[in-house]
């Protein structure tokens, strides 16, 4: 009992480390100069020092100046999004996600994407190199036949394009929304009418400053231990992260199926391009602004002859399903740390129970009933070990009465005792052991799970992903784990009895900004191993009874 005393303790301490950590690094670790972006209708341009762009354009060997003007934001309406597009450069500056609210208790959209005077984060892409369209003195001014589109679902799919025209070359930039998709097809057509070669590079790129993670505003204490920074993957490298402060080395990386991304609680946003060139990922810092994206090769178009290049830009929440048909890897940005396999184990159980019952806390419970039935075996030979220390108990308080403070000849007589009776005291550390990983697991599944944002479960939990309002929960955790100890031997010194008593209470304060659903499962499993140890401490008690009548 000694040992899983100091097992508890262990795990409490470790749990105590783990959260001060995180409230040191949100408090002091790297906090972003605050900044105050203008709001505005065009795109930025920057100075270009010698060769190295540092604004929205990559670097590039500036061309002719593209007119610059102020124009009207093209409005996007489809089942998904809601999307604002900038006519100069045609970038997506605005993009909210209709079918995610921004806090549980809003009807209004969550915002990904936003260019105003508390957050800059736009998708970018244009055309530069020795004809290209954008350069470092301007972007290109589109232009569209309308300022207003929507989506007919009826239709599947909505074309938004963007017309430029300058010395005998149209480009023309389309936009392709599809119904119950997230994924956004992007196409240059360049279409030579010249009597001249067109030579330019396409790029695409994301740009974000340095504000918070909006996605963490209802989420309470622990939500500061998600990532927020760039993350990039290729066929033969999937998924790297790549911190903010490190996108000034540079990224030096091909792939021709690969994708780069921000990435945020529950969202992402990601650009891959076209599996028909092989493009050059980049990263670089101006200011307080990130930038990461990718250049294609060098693009030739005779006189009299059109080309398109395309690329997929995936702005929304982090569903596996959704993101995996995208790009190899993009998935991976639902990054469950070091316990993955753990995490992805459970979330593949825990939907496919939601797919049944509809409800992601009773899924909860039944998930956690289902890791009972896998672990009964090694519970079972656990709590009849803890049983079995229980009976003797009163033959191990003989022996500490009979040898007082001689611990040696105690100790010796004590291991003789469990051998008779054949009892293994450190068996009841098993199911501690064991659940600790898959607690751990099932915490980051928690965490990193889009689909249980804001959800519900009954009465008064209404966000299995946030804390309990009113710590019902972990009060009950606490409780149930109270009653759980009063079922299992009690130490024999005093000074570790009132350890024990005191850690339900510990737990029960650690628990009180834990996510709801992790509490649930703590909670439920405490009540089964209750009903299964209070059985088995019934069938051992007679069996000893029996052996020894």
């Amino acid at each position: 009992m000694q040992k899983i005393l100091r097992i508890l303790i262990i795990v409490a301490m470790l749990i105590t480390a783990y959260l001060l950590i995180l409230a040191w690094r949100d408090d002091y670790a790297g906090k972003p100069a605050t900044t105050a972006p203008v709001a505005t209708q065009t795109s930025s341009s920057a100075d270009v020092p010698s060769a190295q762009m540092t604004g929205d354009v990559p670097s590039v060997s500036a061309g002719a100046p593209a007119d610059q003007q102020t124009a009207n934001l093209i409005s996007v309406d489809t089942d998904r999004y809601e999307i604002k597009i900038n006519p100069v450069g045609g970038d997506i500056v605005y993009a909210a996600l209709k079918q995610h609210n921004a806090t549980k208790d809003s009807n209004t959209p969550f915002v990904l994407l936003e260019n105003d005077a508390t957050r800059t984060y736009v998708a970018q892409s244009g055309l530069m190199g020795r004809d290209g369209i954008d350069t470092s003195q301007g972007r290109a001014v589109y232009t569209s036949p309308r300022t207003s589109y929507q989506l007919n679902p009826s239709a599947g799919s909505l074309q938004v394009p963007l017309v430029y025209q300058k010395d005998g070359v149209t480009i023309t930039k389309t936009y392709t929304f599809n119904a119950g998709q997230y994924p956004i097809n992007l196409s240059y057509n360049i279409n030579n009418t010249s009597a001249n070669a067109w030579q330019g590079q396409m790029y695409a790129q994301l740009k974000r400053d340095n504000s918070k993670d909006p996605g963490l505003d209802d989420k309470g204490m622990l939500g500061m231990a998600t990532y927020l920074g760039g993350a990039w993957g290729t066929p033969d490298d999937p998924y790297n992260k790549l911190k903010f402060s490190n996108f000034g080395d540079g990224l030096n990386v091909k792939s021709k199926d690969g994708w780069v991304a921000i990435v945020q609680h529950y969202f992402v946003s990601a650009w891959t391009p076209s599996n028909s060139f092989e493009a050059d990922f980049f990263t670089r810092t101006t200011g307080n602004e990130h930038f990461i994206g990718y250049n294609s090769p060098v693009i030739n178009v005779d006189a009299g002859k059109q080309i398109t290049l395309n690329s997929t830009l995936y702005a929304g929440p982090k569903i596996q399903s959704e993101m995996a048909p995208v790009a190899e890897g993009l998935n991976k940005t639902v990054d469950y740390g070091l316990l993955w396999p753990i995490s992805k184990v459970l979330f593949a159980i825990l939907d496919g129970i939601h797919k049944f019952i509809g409800n992601w806390g009773w899924s909860i419970v039944v998930l956690t009933l289902i890791i009972k039935i896998a672990l009964f075996w090694l519970s079972n030979k656990s709590y009849v070990s803890m049983a079995k220390m229980r009976a003797i108990a009163p033959k191990l308080q003989a022996l500490k009465d009979k040898h007082g403070d001689d611990r040696m000849a105690m100790s010796q007589e004590m291991m003789q005792l469990y051998r008779d009776e054949k009892v293994n005291p450190m068996a009841g550390c098993l199911p501690i052991l064991i659940q600790m990983p898959i607690f751990l697991g099932l915490y980051w599944m928690l965490v990193e799970s889009v689909e249980l944002r804001h959800a519900p479960w009954i009465g008064w939990i209404t966000d299995l992903s946030a804390m309990d309002p009113w710590f019902i929960l972990p009060i009950f955790m606490g409780v149930t784990m109270y009653v759980q100890q009063l079922l299992n031997p009690q130490p024999t010194d005093p000074m570790q009895a009132k350890m024990m008593k005191i850690l339900p209470l510990v737990f029960a304060i650690f628990m009180l900004w834990f996510p709801a659903g992790l509490v649930l499962y703590w909670t439920v499993n405490n009540l089964f191993s209750m009903i299964h140890q209070h059985l088995v401490n019934k069938r051992v008690a007679r069996e000893m009874q029996a052996k020894q009548a």
